[in-house]
């Protein structure tokens, strides 16, 4: 028989002896599988599962999974469990977040994608696409994942495939992977509403929306955030256009005689970029702001500009909301800019819907909070194996996900309280 290795807890000083740590591990992974399993070897094959991630291994993938927990797993039933079995993954990610997030101090919800390359073209939304990951355009899935991160740690909220059209339009290879019938495209944007809507029901504690360029300039996602009452921090471009907060709006005066009269509220300016007004602003408006942020989190000074505006790219649709006859100009949101000193020009650029009153120290760390995503996908995948999944099934590729993820969690408490007896 194999022996299982001690899992990978990163602590100075261990006074509890591995068989302590295992059976803590058992439990969490009871305590988390219970909300979505009830039959008993699914049950077994979820804590063998967990218990082989965690164990030391440079490949997560399950045949050297399985081999590493010797006699106590069998490949076929483990298999069928991962790839075949009808429980709910979302259902083991909500128990895990609902579990940690207390723990972690949540400040923001961070939203970004993330590629898992692949060989062949049989696994599910695989083709050549542009994968930051690779840094290039690659064979590989793409999946969008949502994550709660504070000053104690991170806990991932959801995780979605990424469905090309291609895929979405082929029966053939839909089926050979098990795809259900219901699911249909959705780009990255969409699918990462849905994870943030899904999240706001959880009994876990809501916090802004980060997310970069890639979701920031998508005018859709931002308004289904906002109206769906939640708050974001989001990267957009110095081409993105918007009205400044002083700019008026008025419906013309109704004409007399023939024609339709508007009610379509004219701006007494046009839009300018982000860049323009920046430019034209200059540097007079920045001011220095201290917060802190980096993985040591030490105390950093930049220099930010905060500006009231109105995003304009819906106004030029003339697709805006209506109230009392009249169409409501776009609401007031938080413009901020960093502009580092000695830069030739502006680094970064953020759109917020935060309240008016909020600390200029708050949106500062907000805006450069992001970063700490890079920290999760770093340990998921190269502590857990989040890309070593080589199954070609639709469900399996959730089901791996979520078992990484109560990996990831079972973690991150014990990295704080490494000796503390925790219940399931």
């Amino acid at each position: 028989m194999v022996a299982v290795s001690e899992p990978q807890v990163d602590v100075s000083e261990r006074v509890d002896p591995p068989s302590v740590v295992v059976a803590r591990l058992e439990a969490f992974g009871v305590g988390v599988l219970a909300e979505a399993i009830n039959r008993p070897v699914q049950m077994v094959n979820g804590r063998l599962y967990l218990r082989g991630l965690i164990a030391d291994g440079a490949r997560k993938s399950l045949e050297p999974l399985v081999e590493r927990l010797g006699g106590n797993a069998d490949y076929q039933s483990m298999q069928q469990f991962l790839a075949v079995s009808p429980w709910d993954p979302a259902l083991v990610v909500k128990a895990v977040a609902e579990r940690v997030a207390p723990a972690v101090d949540v400040e923001a919800w961070v939203l970004d994608d993330t590629g898992f390359p692949k060989d062949g073209k049989d696994s599910p939304g695989v083709k050549r696409q542009y994968s930051g990951t690779l840094g290039k355009i690659g064979n590989c899935q793409i999946g969008v994942s949502l994550h709660a991160v504070g000053a104690r740690g991170t806990v991932p909220l959801g995780w979605a495939l990424y469905l090309p059209e291609e895929w979405c339009e082929d029966t053939k290879r839909r089926k050979k992977a098990k795809i259900p019938e219901d699911v249909e495209f959705q780009t990255k944007p969409q699918l990462g509403v849905g994870l943030a809507r899904r999240a706001a029901g959880w009994k876990v504690k809501q916090a802004p929306v980060l997310g970069d360029q890639a979701y920031g300039a998508n005018t859709e996602l931002r308004d289904q955030l906002h109206n769906e009452g939640l708050q974001y921090v989001l990267s957009v471009s110095p081409d993105t256009t918007v009205f400044p907060a002083e700019t008026n709006f008025t419906v013309p005066e109704p004409r007399s005689g023939r024609g339709r009269n508007s009610n379509h509220p004219h701006p007494d300016r046009d839009p300018e970029q982000i860049g323009q007004l920046i430019s034209r602003l200059g540097e007079g408006q920045l001011r220095p702001v201290a917060f802190r942020d980096g993985p040591d989190g030490k105390p950093m000074r930049s220099r930010f500009m905060f500006l009231r505006v109105r995003a304009a790219h819906h106004w030029r649709a003339r697709d805006h909301r209506w109230h009392g006859g009249q169409q409501i100009p776009p609401r007031e949101e938080w413009l901020i800019v960093e502009w580092p000193k000695g830069q030739p020009e502006p680094t970064d650029y953020w759109l917020s819907n935060l309240p008016a009153s909020s600390s200029r120290g708050r949106l500062a760390r907000l805006a450069r909070l992001r970063w700490k995503i890079e920290l999760d996908y770093k340990q998921l995948k190269g502590e857990l194996g989040l890309d070593h999944y080589e199954g070609r099934s639709w469900l399996g590729w959730y089901h791996h996900t979520a078992l990484v993820t109560a990996a990831h969690g079972f973690l991150t408490l014990e990295r704080q309280n490494p000796n503390h007896q925790r219940p399931a």
